[in-house]
């Protein structure tokens, strides 16, 4: 696939072929030849958060010096920096990581991590069934330990097994307020259609030791629903470079949608993985139209920014009649997964630089940061010719509940434009009021936050530039107190498309209902009451959010 050098391309052209070419990875990492893949299912009833343990409550760990390694993977790493890539990883046999059993009798679980998004880089058996695990901090780097993905097999049903992640990096969690790891049965999927499920009980997040840095635990138990079967544990529903690139082929093979959609690359990743472009409007060109640049998995673990994505995609593309106005309306530029690298080999933050791609865009080179870097670049050679109305770079959220958005109000800006920066956000949250918080929605723009995505955008012109956070839980709104499912995160990109149009209404009564909401309610957080002669204008964005 050529990279993409227009801004928009023509619809009449022939597309190119479209090849769905095996993950490329860094040659220092070891790949099962196991395909593994998983179907989709979504649970009768909303799954409830858990009451929370506190740290007093958990449960005594023996030592791992005191145990068995019964699992250790990590990659040998040729220095400190990535080198070279190749499709199936390192080259020769296999290693076995995992201890064998010593015969039938043999109760040790046998784990697994060495696939697509994979992570668990140790395990270490403390009791007949309790196991302290080790996540892999993102390659090249010492941290950065949050995404796990592993694989379990030897279980028996009875018992109940207990799980202790031992380096968990930050020191604040939603598992401390009621979030539950995944499980799959492969036995349930096969015999009931059951897929991801919530699952384990006296979860616990608390500070692990004394040391500097410190490190945190994650711990947990769980009765597996069989005996013998082949189980998978994870922090967010998997999204892979691969379900990405099936998705994409079935989308070019579709004879329909195809004819308003284009696939191209928009660059290649460091490991020469493709950073895929897709270009949206309807058959009758772009002439005349806006322009919305949406982006999501920058970060690799933030896997619940993708099952928003195809929400957003699957609508986009659509025959709804609000689907083919937006594609009359608008030119979407849409960059589904960022940073394929790091999903691949199932970093949680980083690339295979070694750093974070949404600290990079002010002063990313295209050797090291391609995605960020060729994504910018198409956003200036855009903004040449016409407006682009909104970006929105989708993520995932491990500390907070619910959805929100963070915006871009520097405070030298006039009142009006100020209030309109609040305004998508606030229509989002009356379009989806049992998912998303505007409460929880952030305007100022630190200074840390300068190289990211969202402000970088901004900084180039784009008047409407907004980070969506999608919360690793669930919802405690609307009367809700339970985890989103696959079928929660996919409506939020329905949702987006809903308040795009609301947003973009040349009739101008929800746009003036929604300033004059705003507006009283940042008199009312700054003190001032509506009427009074005061202004909330010459207040400090971190003033207003203290």
């Amino acid at each position: 696939l050529a990279p993409s050098t227009q801004p928009w391309r023509s619809l009449g052209e022939p597309q190119a072929p479209f090849s769905l070419t095996a993950p490329r990875w860094p040659v220092e990492c070891e790949v099962i030849r196991e395909t593994i893949e998983h179907i989709e299912w979504v649970p009768p009833e909303p799954e409830p958060f858990c009451p929370p343990m506190g740290p007093e409550q958990a449960l005594y760990t023996l030592g791992e010096e005191q145990g068995t390694v019964v699992y250790h993977s990590s990659p040998a790493l040729q220095g400190s920096c990535f080198t070279r890539a190749r499709v199936g990883g390192a080259p020769g046999p296999l290693s076995s990581p995992a201890a064998p059993l010593t015969g039938p009798q043999d109760t040790t679980l046998l784990f697994e991590s060495r696939f697509e998004s994979g992570n668990l880089q140790k395990a270490i058996k403390v009791g007949p069934y309790e196991y302290v695990l080790t996540l892999r901090p993102d390659l090249y780097t010492a941290k950065h330990t949050q995404w796990f993905y592993f694989r379990v097999q030897n279980m028996r049903r009875e018992p109940l097994y207990r799980f202790t992640i031992a380096n968990m990096a930050k020191p604040k969690s939603l598992y401390g307020q009621g979030l539950r790891p995944l499980l799959y049965s492969q036995r349930d999927a096969q015999s009931h259609g059951i897929g991801w499920r919530r699952a384990g009980t006296d979860v616990c997040y608390y500070r692990g030791s004394a040391g500097e840095p410190p490190v945190f635990r994650l711990s947990w138990t769980v009765r597996f629903p069989h005996d013998g079967d082949t189980c998978f544990f994870a922090a967010c529903y998997p999204y892979t470079y691969s379900d990405l690139q099936r998705y994409l082929r079935a989308l070019a093979a579709d004879p329909a949608r195809s004819q308003y959609c284009t696939v191209r690359a928009l660059c290649r990743s460091l490991a020469g993985n493709t950073v895929y472009l897709l270009t949206i409007t309807s058959p009758s060109g772009a002439a005349g139209k806006r322009v919305v640049v949406v982006s999501a998995r920058v970060h690799p673990s933030e896997s619940s920014s993708s099952w928003a994505m195809r929400g957003f995609l699957d609508f986009l593309l659509s025959t709804h009649a609000d689907a083919q106005l937006l594609r009359r309306l608008f030119v979407f530029k849409v960059v589904p997964m960022l940073n394929p690298d790091g999903v691949v080999v199932g970093n949680s933050r980083c690339s295979l630089a070694g750093r974070d791609p949404n600290r990079a865009y002010g002063a990313a080179l295209p050797s090291s940061f391609p995605g960020v870097w060729h994504l910018r670049a198409m956003v200036q050679r855009v903004l040449a010719e016409r407006e682009v109305v909104l970006y929105c770079d989708f993520h995932g959220h491990s500390r907070k509940n619910n959805v929100f958005m963070y915006g871009c109000d520097a405070g030298g800006d006039g009142a009006g434009t100020r209030l309109r920066q609040r305004v998508f956000p606030l229509m989002l949250s009356k379009n989806a009021p049992d998912k998303f918080s505007f409460t929880s929605c952030k305007f100022r723009v630190q200074k840390g936050k300068e190289g990211t995505g969202r402000v970088s955008m901004w900084r180039l012109g784009v008047s409407h530039s907004y980070t969506l956070e999608v919360a690793f839980s669930g919802s405690t709104l609307g009367g809700r107190s339970s985890h989103f499912s696959v079928e929660d995160l996919e409506s939020l990109g329905c949702l987006l498309c809903d308040t795009l149009l609301d947003f973009c209404d040349p009739a101008p009564a929800k746009l003036q209902q929604c300033l004059a909401e705003v507006d009283a309610l940042l008199q009312q957080q700054t003190g001032r009451e509506p009427g009074s002669g005061g202004s909330w204008s010459d207040v400090s964005p971190s003033e207003l959010e203290s």
